[in-house]
C-alpha cells in the first residue's frame, strides 16, 4: 500500500514487459546460480570429485561392456574409452540439468509461496550449475587424450555451439517438467526413469554409425543424437562428416520444446505459489 494506493506485483503481461522483468531481476538470478553451486557438493566425502568418478566409472563400464564384450566399432581411429567419454559430456550436462531443473520449483517452495519474482529465474539457474560438472569433466577427457596421444583439431572450434544446443534442450526439457511437477508430483519419479532410459537409447556408449543407414534418422529424432554426434564430431579429428539431418532435427525439435514450454510455463506460474 503506497498513498492510499494498493500495488500488485504480478508476471509482465506482454512478452517484452516479461523479458524486462527478467532483466530487472538479473541480481537475483546470479545469487541463485552462486548458492546452488556452492551447496551442490556441500557436506559430501568426496566433494567434487564426483564431477570426476562418475563419468569415469560410467565411461569404464561402457567401454568394457560396449567396446570388449559386444565389440562395438569406434569412430574413425578414436580409443573406444574416448569415444564414450566423449558422449558422456553431452549427456551428462544434460541429464544433470534436467534432474536439477524438474525439482528446482518444489525445493524452492518457501521462497515461491513468500515473495514475487520472476519463476523463470529458479529452473534457468539450477541448469547452469550443471557446467561446473561438464567443466571438470571436460578437463578430464584432456588428460585422456594426452594419455591417449590423441588430440581434436580445429573442428573442436564447434564444440561451444554443440553445448548450447545441449543446454537448450536440457532448458526445454526442464521448462515442462519443473511446471508439471508443481501439480504432477508424479514427475518426481518420471523424470529420473526417462533419463535412466535415455542413456541407454541414445549413441553414449556406442556409436550411432551401428544403426541401419535407412531407420538412422528415425534415430536422430532424439535431440540427444544429434548433439552426442555433435561432440563426437568436434572432439574427434578423423570422425567422418557430420550426418547434418541429426543435428536438424535436434535443433528444430528443441526449439519447439522450448517455445510451447516457455508457454506453458508462463500460463501456469501464476498459479505456483498456491499449488506448491
Amino acid at each position: 500500500m503506497r498513498d492510499g494506493q494498493e500495488i500488485t506485483i504480478e508476471p509482465g503481461k506482454s512478452l517484452v514487459g516479461y523479458w524486462q522483468e527478467l532483466a530487472a531481476y538479473r541480481g537475483l538470478f546470479y545469487f541463485l546460480v552462486w548458492r546452488d553451486v556452492l551447496v551442490r557438493y556441500k557436506q559430501t566425502v568426496l566433494g567434487v570429485v564426483w564431477c570426476l568418478l562418475r563419468p569415469l566409472v560410467t565411461m569404464i563400464v561402457f567401454t568394457f561392456v560396449f567396446g570388449r564384450l559386444a565389440a562395438f566399432p569406434s569412430e574413425g581411429g578414436a580409443p573406444y574409452a574416448i569415444l564414450v567419454f566423449s558422449a558422456l559430456l553431452p549427456w551428462q550436462v544434460f541429464a544433470n540439468a534436467v534432474s536439477d531443473s524438474s525439482n528446482s520449483l518444489i525445493g524452492n517452495a518457501s521462497l515461491i509461496s513468500k515473495v514475487y519474482f520472476p519463476r523463470l529465474l529458479i529452473p534457468v539457474s539450477s541448469i547452469l550449475v550443471s557446467l561446473v560438472d561438464f567443466s571438470v569433466s571436460l578437463l578430464l577427457l584432456g588428460g585422456l587424450m594426452l594419455w591417449y596421444g590423441y588430440l581434436p583439431g580445429w573442428r573442436l572450434l564447434a564444440l561451444p555451439a554443440f553445448l548450447g544446443l545441449a543446454l537448450l534442450f536440457a532448458i526445454s526439457i526442464g521448462l515442462w517438467t519443473s511446471a508439471l511437477n508443481v501439480k504432477y508430483r508424479d514427475f518426481r519419479f518420471i523424470v529420473p526413469f526417462a533419463l535412466q532410459l535415455g542413456l541407454y537409447l541414445s549413441p553414449v556408449g556406442f556409436s550411432s554409425r551401428i544403426i541401419p543407414h535407412e531407420w538412422l534418422w528415425l534415430y536422430s529424432f532424439n535431440p540427444m543424437v544429434g548433439v552426442i554426434e555433435g561432440f563426437r564430431w568436434a572432439l574427434l579429428g578423423d570422425v567422418p562428416a557430420l550426418y547434418l539431418p541429426g543435428v536438424v532435427n535436434a535443433t528444430v525439435l528443441t526449439l519447439v520444446l522450448g517455445i510451447t514450454g516457455l508457454i506453458y510455463f508462463r500460463r501456469t506460474e501464476r498459479q505456483f505459489a498456491d499449488v506448491i
